[in-house]
Order: C-alpha cells, then structure tokens, then sequence
C-alpha cells in the first residue's frame, strides 16, 4: 500500500458507498498524526496543502516530508494539491511526487475553467497522478481571505464540464463553504442528486469543516467520494493542545499535536465511513 493515486481510492470509495476525508496539512505533526489515524481505523487517506498556504508552510518543505511519510504508510495515502492556482506550482508538486492535483478555476466562466483545466489535464498526463477540478463557485475562501458568495453548480454545465475535461474528480458547490459556517450550512442535497445522476465521477464536498454528520453521510448517499476537512482539524488541534495540555517543553508539544491530530481524523474518518476499508 503506502504511497497511491487519489482515483483508485476514490473508485474503491464509489464501489463500497464511502466517503474518503481529504486532511489539509500544515506541519510534520499533523503528517504524522493523520496518517497514525488512518493506519489505526484502516482507512485509506487523503493528505493535502493548499497553494495559498505554501506562505507558512512551502511547498519544496513540507511537499517531500508529504511524499514519504506516504510511502511509509500501511495504509493507501494519496498526496493531493488542493486548489491550485498557477501551472508553476501545480508542476512543482507532480515533480516532488504528488499523486493527485486540483486546478481550481471557478472563478472563470466556464470557457474558459473548461480551456484551462484541459491545459492542467495535459500536463499531469505523463505523471499518471489524478485531476481534481471544481465548478460553481464554493462560498468563502480556502485562506480565508474573501467572503466569496456561494454559487451553485448548474447541473448542465457540470455535465459538459466533465466531458470536455476528462477531469477524475470534480468539487460542486450545493451551498457548502470554505472555514468557519457564520450559520447552519444550509446544502441543496437535491441539487447534489440531480449532479450525480447526470455526471458519472466521484464528486468532492469543499469545506467540510462545521457540516453535521448527519449531513455529510446524506451527501455520502449521493455521490460525494472526497471530503475536504482543513479549518476543522487545524482549529481543534490548536483548542485542544491549548486547552488540555499546557505547554511543557518542545517535545511534549510536538507529541500533543500529533495526538490531537490523530484523534479530530479518526473523528472524521468514522463519520465518512471509510474505517475498516482496507
């Protein structure tokens, strides 16, 4: 097993009716801890980092540190760049290793979304790794920077979208945001249904964090393969760090923040229902 494609997981995810949770990382501890969740539960894995995150944490660091700690997993781990931006980076992390990428490029028209992630498309070709691209417009932002209204994905346009792309993945907006809900998420899962039964590829929930449970195994049902969790996790391992164990020393810390890692992703990974899966 070890280090994988994201495809294959999400084909395995589609067969058995799963949902697969995508951690966004920032550090060797949260690497550490989200991994040690999905070997314990048997879980397959998604790990991920987000082109406007590569300020704190860059890419040429934590990218490798991403790829080995993969190879080195028990369980399949795919290793996903989440909402790439520039063909600069996104070549950069297929050449660390990467084995799944995501163009993000719904902010255009969709001409012009199409023209360019089949641009994104035939550059990852010769790495064999997966393409993951998003249509209509997901609310706030993946840095939280901009409060972007949510857009919903017109159900036509997705599936002329998937065909002229020959993307892998494909993130929809059905009332879900990026960071903290200032609400109750309020998702069309309608609109979700009426997406999967007119496009035939594993669909991916961006901001997964604050979604109830309930919710998410109602998303499950109708087609969503891949779970997007960052604010979640990155907000709970600072609570619970803080809060539980007050700090020490280095290494006590570095041991906590794996733990409190560890535990927010097992969380996750049962409520997906992917434990066990492997």
């Amino acid at each position: 097993m070890g280090l994988v494609e994201m495809k294959g997981i999400l084909q395995k995810a589609e067969q058995g009716q799963y949902g697969v949770g995508a951690f966004s990382v920032a550090n060797m501890e949260m690497v550490l801890g989200a991994i040690q969740a999905a070997e314990e539960l048997r879980s397959p894995l998604i790990i991920q980092i987000a082109e406007v995150r590569l300020s704190y944490s860059p890419l040429h660091l934590i990218g490798p540190m991403m790829v080995e700690a993969a190879r080195e997993a028990t369980v399949p781990v795919a290793v996903h760049f989440d909402h790439g931006l520039t063909r600069e980076k996104i070549k950069q992390a297929l050449d660390i290793g990467f084995t799944s990428v995501m163009f993000d490029g719904s902010h255009f028209p969709l001409k012009e979304n199409i023209k360019r992630t089949k641009q994104i498309v035939e550059l990852v070709k010769p790495f064999g790794a997966t393409v993951e691209a998003e249509i209509g417009q997901v609310g706030g932002s993946e840095d939280g920077t901009v409060d972007t209204e949510v857009s919903l994905t017109d159900i036509e346009e997705a599936k002329q979208f998937a065909m002229e792309t020959q993307v892998d993945a494909l993130a929809i907006a059905i009332g879900n945001a990026h960071g903290i809900y200032k609400g109750k998420p309020c998702l069309q899962l309608d609109h979700l249904e009426a997406i999967h039964e007119q496009v035939d590829l594993p669909l991916v929930l961006h901001g997964g964090s604050g979604i109830d449970p309930h919710d998410f195994k109602k998303c499950i049902q109708h087609g969503i393969r891949k779970i997007n969790v960052a604010t979640a996790t990155f907000n709970q391992v600072i609570h619970q760090v803080n809060k539980e164990t007050p700090y020490r020393d280095y290494f006590s810390h570095h041991r906590d923040v794996i733990m409190a890692t560890t535990e927010n992703v097992k969380h996750h990974i049962k409520i997906f229902g992917s434990d066990y899966k492997v």
